[in-house]
């Protein structure tokens, strides 16, 4: 009998998603690993918060492992009690020089006005992945300092603010040392936390990097960092940007998620003979056609709730619309139990009580969009689009706010408000609301429009053939007058094959 044949390990990487956290993006990391039973993954999340202590979702028979890794609480490696008092003396005084050379490169290339400053980072950044016990000793605030007098144009950086860069720095620089899990393939979903561990494995392993861009501009910083001076902001946002260009240089492929994505990663070093855009995509067989909804107009949303999740300007706008239609409900769906309270305290600041009321996201995905008329689509602005693809596939009628890739998604299948004006997203929703005829053709050409581009089918076919693209063994060498050179591949690789036949099919 012939032993059954090896499957391509795969290393799917998230921030603290997948498949701890159910949200949108999880939802289309669990359509990879079960579509794709041909392929063994090895799931991590690494993130800055208490991992969850069990998965959210039911693992497949093709996950070899999962694991949860808390930056900057993991167990850390004893000395061995072998080493001799002169040698550990020596070990200390070589992580101190590799740790003062790695700061002096991250921050220098963080500053900028060099010509190589991308480079420069890298280096730095490289060096604290070849040797993480450098971690806490790294003098990030003497090397910002001494960087940032080489810089033009900055906001006045102080002793104060440079050791609270420092730290925010070194807690985020602790994901370079995490482990990544044997594999042929890294693929990170997410931002800059899991690429920072993506390009600790690649650098020390080797392993190849498909990169899948979703996020949004690393140059905004989070609402949380408001509070912080504008020389911590502004190191914050050239640390992200730094960390992107990295990986863009490293990854094999780089897999955008629009065009808008696309377009970003050109704009920020990406090499465009590495980007294949693979659109979101959704199963049509969880989200059919909803049925209609009670008699009450309604409006609804989905999304977390969060501080960073769109909810703010929604409320805005549906001050108006309840102004405008009184008796009107707005359905805020998934919303965790981290945001419950966030989300109660602005809903009483707006005032409106019982007309807004709070779900849990539903085990069923087809009862998502079901109690309202109208899906209100105003995302955060790190959401990926896939929760209007599912809200399009869905079959209601979709008011988007023009954000990320949200134009190219609805096309002229919805209506597409400016983003930042409440009340003409109220406008959009109340004119719905007293169009049945309206909405119903709207719905029937979202769900039209999402059949044709936006599905989990495409999404596992294309991922299926970037999996094995990057994950194949390299090509044997040939031998050419007694010189060993690389040997020509018979065929395009598989990812030039299918962008070439959907040039052909279109």
């Amino acid at each position: 009998m012939n032993p059954t044949p090896p499957r391509e390990r795969i290393c799917m990487l998230t921030g603290g998603g997948y498949p701890y956290r159910r949200d949108a993006l999880s939802g289309w990391c669990r359509t990879l690993v079960e579509g794709l039973r041909r392929f063994r993954f090895e799931l991590l999340t690494v993130t800055d918060r208490e991992p969850p202590p069990a998965p959210a979702y039911p693992l497949p028979l093709n996950v070899g492992s999962s694991r949860a890794v808390a930056i900057g609480r993991r167990d850390v490696a004893k000395n061995d009690r072998s080493e001799s008092r002169n040698e550990r003396n020596e070990r200390r005084r070589t992580e101190a020089e590799l740790g003062k050379e790695a700061a002096g490169l991250i921050c220098r290339g963080l500053v900028g006005g060099l010509d190589d400053a991308e480079q420069t980072f890298a280096d730095g950044l490289r060096r604290v992945a070849g040797h993480p016990a450098v971690l806490s000793s790294l003098p990030l605030a003497d090397a910002l300092l001494e960087a940032w007098r080489t810089g033009d144009s900055l906001p006045r950086l102080s002793m104060r603010d440079a050791r609270t860069a420092a730290t925010l720095l070194r807690h985020a620089l602790g994901a370079v040392a995490v482990e990544v899990p044997e594999a042929d393939l890294v693929h990170c979903i997410g931002g800059t936390t899991p690429l920072l561990t993506a390009l600790g494995g690649r650098w020390r392993q080797g392993v190849p990097l498909l990169l899948t861009e979703a996020r949004a501009p690393v140059a905004r910083h989070k609402p949380h960092e408001e509070r912080l001076s504008p020389a911590v902001r502004t190191v914050l946002r050239r640390f992200r940007g730094s960390v992107a260009r990295t990986g863009y240089a490293e990854a094999g492929l780089i897999a955008p998620l629009s065009a808008y994505h696309h377009g970003w990663a050109l704009r920020h070093g990406a090499q465009v003979d590495k980007l294949v855009q693979v659109p979101a995509g959704v199963d049509p067989s969880e989200h059919p056609g909803a049925a209609g909804a009670g008699p009450d107009p309604a409006v609804v949303w989905a999304g977390s709730g969060g501080p960073d999740s769109g909810l703010s300007a929604l409320l805005a706008s549906f001050e108006q619309v309840v102004a405008a239609l009184p008796g009107t409900v707005l359905h805020l769906v998934g919303v965790t139990a981290a945001h419950e309270d966030h989300c109660a305290e602005q809903i009483e600041r707006t005032g409106l009580g019982r007309a807004v009321r709070l779900h849990p996201l539903p085990a069923d995905p087809s009862d998502r969009y079901a109690r309202g008329h109208v899906v209100a689509h105003v995302p955060g602005p790190a959401d990926p689009p896939y929760r209007l693809v599912e809200a399009m596939m869905s079959g209601r009628a979709v008011v988007g706010v023009d954000v990320g890739p949200a134009a190219e998604t609805l096309g002229d299948a919805g209506v597409l408000v400016q983003a930042g004006d409440p009340a003409e997203l109220a406008i959009a929703v109340v004119d719905l609301l007293r169009a049945p005829s309206r909405r119903q053709a709207l719905g029937e050409a979202a769900r039209q429009r999402a059949l044709n581009h936006f599905t989990t089918d495409r999404v596992v076919r294309v991922y299926g053939e970037l999996y094995a693209d990057l994950a194949a063994p390299p090509p044997p060498p040939s031998f050419e007058l007694a010189l060993a050179v690389p040997a020509p591949r018979a065929e395009p690789p598989v990812t030039v094959r299918w962008l070439i036949s959907e040039r052909q099919d279109g």
